[in-house]
């Protein structure tokens, strides 16, 4: 009998210990919507994510593609709804020059990966061939400029190529190349963390520079109005923050990035083993992750002190566990397994992002593809869901919700000196009037009883999934890829205006009233 179960069968004899827990919704107080777009995901040039993962070759008969782009892939994305793709970087960004990958492919120069790997790449794979793959995806594009080794007109002319419909030079070059109507790419990044790898800038200097390539990145080109990215604060450097939206007017800036990875050593070989982790190790990894509350809230008051109407988004592009490569594979490809841990992460970091629906609009898990918290793997023709791809299809049904406030009082789950929130929530409207409540359990040693209460909430009866295994280590491989995924969900039972939930240890549920 695995620990799921058996946690189930005993949750009455700890309802005592754990009746704390309690979620309360305010139906009432639900105005903000969750922006689909908090679901994007993350592309870049960066071990297999690219080439191997989307992209494996237009002369491929092993694995079914169109046009290069393998269609399991594409098919898992479109199920999990992927709303926006950012691509090519990352810090490959800004070594990127997109003319480089235009026009018939046995001409393109070849260009050396320098961040990640010193590998050589043939530029196969290029502006078209993300565009039409977005096209394929029915995901949005998200380009991310060259703004650490380009230049203003280069930006400016790749704007132009994508966008403009009419005559122009870069409209009719990109006709010549096989494309007549524009792709009208909405999201445009200005540059990619411009105080490391884009650059080593000062924030007064790149809010300098950003001023000027945002003049001449014509927010108008095309049919719709674009979307202009500034390089936001590494997770809690609000000087950044407070540099930026200080010496940036609001009209030349609709979205302002930060990044924050879930990892307790940026020491080389000390971020900890993907699976082989001990439950302190567990810990420190979750402690991380729930720090994005804080740096949400903190990154959020400095923008409302230029912007209190919140018309720029706080664009999370960039967040999610990070790992030792696994043993024997190249460490710059930053190729890590993905176990319940990374699920548990995932859940309480979209969480997170609804509390703050109103002031994050935008962000993008690091990376899709065989690239650190990915929820694709591949290996060959073989390609496997991990368990943070679940979580991401589990939660689909909040993207563009109406979100339901909710006050939480948790339990807390304790190891060592450690102390954390046992219970994670969240709770949306659908446009069809469902309810969703999204839950989550941290505590990887115990189920979690939880009360929630609904506040009038008409509710005639409860479904749901749930995402559990027997330890927290627990992962999907080639041999055994459905070893980790979601099944019905029979814990939870309604009593008037209450919800009683039993939560297994480290595990994620999402359910439909």
């Amino acid at each position: 009998m695995n620990k799921y179960i058996i946690s189930l069968l005993l949750a009455p004899l700890c309802l005592t210990a754990v009746a704390q827990n309690r979620v309360t919704i305010n139906p009432g107080e639900g105005k903000t919507i969750i922006n689909r777009h908090i679901y994007g995901h993350f592309a870049e040039h960066l071990g297999r994510c690219i080439y191997d993962g989307f992209y494996v070759g237009e002369n491929n008969t092993k694995i079914p593609n169109r046009n290069g782009v393998r269609l399991d892939v594409v098919e898992a994305l479109k199920k999990m709804k992927i709303p926006n793709l950012r691509w090519p970087g990352g810090c490959f960004a800004d070594t990127y020059h997109w003319k480089d990958g235009i026009g018939p492919k046995s001409k393109r120069p070849t260009i050396v990966n320098t961040w990640w790997g010193g590998v050589t790449e043939n530029n196969s794979f290029g502006t078209h061939d993300f565009l039409n793959m977005c096209e394929l995806l029915g995901t949005e594009p998200y380009l991310a400029g060259n703004v650490g080794s380009g230049t203003v007109q280069d930006l400016t002319e790749w704007v132009q190529y994508v966008n403009f419909e009419k005559d122009s030079p870069m409209s009719n070059l990109r006709q010549q190349n096989g494309r007549e109507k524009p792709w009208n790419v909405r999201f445009w990044g200005v540059g990619n963390e411009a105080w490391g790898c884009g650059g080593n800038m000062k924030p007064d200097y790149y809010a300098n520079i950003y001023r000027q390539y945002s003049t001449f990145m014509n927010p108008q080109v095309g049919k719709e109005r674009i979307f202009r990215i500034a390089s936001g604060a590494s997770s809690d450097d609000y000087t950044w923050t407070e540099t930026l939206m200080k010496n940036i007017p609001v009209n030349m800036l609709e979205g302002l990035a930060m990044h924050h990875y879930s990892v307790f050593s940026w020491d080389e070989g000390k971020k900890g083993s993907a699976t082989d982790f001990t439950e302190s190790e567990y810990v420190r990894t979750m402690k991380q992750a729930l720090r994005m509350d804080e740096l949400i809230q903190k990154h959020s008051a400095i923008m409302d002190k230029y912007d209190p109407q919140k018309k720029v988004a706080l664009v999370v592009d960039e967040w999610g566990a990070w790992y030792n490569v696994e043993p024997g594979t190249n460490p710059g490809f930053l190729y890590q397994q993905n176990t319940m841990r990374d699920a548990v992460l995932a859940g309480a970091t979209l969480n997170i992002f609804h509390k703050h629906a109103d002031r994050v609009r935008m962000a993008n898990l690091a990376q899709v593809v065989n690239v650190l918290q990915a929820v694709i793997l591949t290996n060959g023709a073989k390609m496997l869901l991990t368990p943070t791809y679940h979580v991401l299809e589990m939660y689909n049904v909040h993207q563009d919700a109406t979100l339901l406030p909710v006050d939480i009082k948790t339990d807390d789950y304790e190891v060592g000196q450690e102390k954390l929130p046992a219970v994670s929530a969240s709770a949306s409207r659908d446009k069809a009037g469902k309810v969703h409540i999204s839950l989550v359990n941290i505590d990887a040693g115990k189920p979690q009883v939880v009360t929630v209460g609904l506040n009038g909430l008409k509710a005639s009866n409860v479904t749901g999934r749930v995402l559990a295994s027997a330890k927290v280590q627990d992962y999907n491989t080639f041999d055994n890829p459905n070893k980790v995924k979601p099944v019905a969900f029979n814990g939870a039972k309604l009593n008037g205006d209450n919800l009683t939930v039993t939560l297994p240890p480290a595990s994620v549920v999402v359910l439909e009233l």
